[in-house]
């Protein structure tokens, strides 16, 4: 029998395996918020609900030579951890004082959503280059760190 994960290394391997649902073509991104050691809700990139994926009609940012990091509006998808609030507030599920576990560091974008969300940690798996997020999360005082071990 294998050896017990942590909470950290079992929640970001749920992370890691929500990312596999992506639909997006450029970036497979998973995200896991939990409380008191229990999972809340699950979100990973890709169209709205509905909607046809990138991969069946093209990614608008490949098209349009968008840089990674910027132009966050111009991609059909909706991000993991949007979708993961998102499916809190659908189901009425409050993930207030919540940690979200993430395959990669949150955008700007995302950012503001989780701090408004009342998201008081973030653990992330891969970098990002976007240094405003930094900075926004810094401020308002949210812990981040990196997960850094073998999965």
């Amino acid at each position: 029998m294998s050896e017990r994960p942590d909470n950290d290394t079992y929640f970001m391997r749920m992370a890691v395996l929500v990312a596999t649902r992506s639909t997006c073509l450029r970036r497979q991104v998973g995200a896991v918020i939990v409380k008191e050691k229990r999972v809340l809700t699950t979100g990973y990139n890709g169209a709205p609900r509905g909607l046809r994926h990138c991969e069946e009609v093209g990614c608008v940012r490949k098209e349009n030579n968008i840089e990674s990091g910027t132009r966050h509006e111009l991609c059909r998808g909706v991000h993991a951890e949007q979708n993961a609030v998102i499916q809190g507030a659908y189901f009425g599920v409050s993930i207030k004082e919540g940690t979200v576990y993430t395959t990669n560091f949150p955008c700007v974008l995302c950012a503001k959503i989780l701090l408004n969300a009342g998201i008081k940690e973030i653990v992330y798996l891969n970098a990002y280059v976007d240094e405003l997020s930094k900075q926004i999360l810094d401020e308002a005082g949210i812990k981040v760190r990196r997960y850094d071990r073998p999965l």
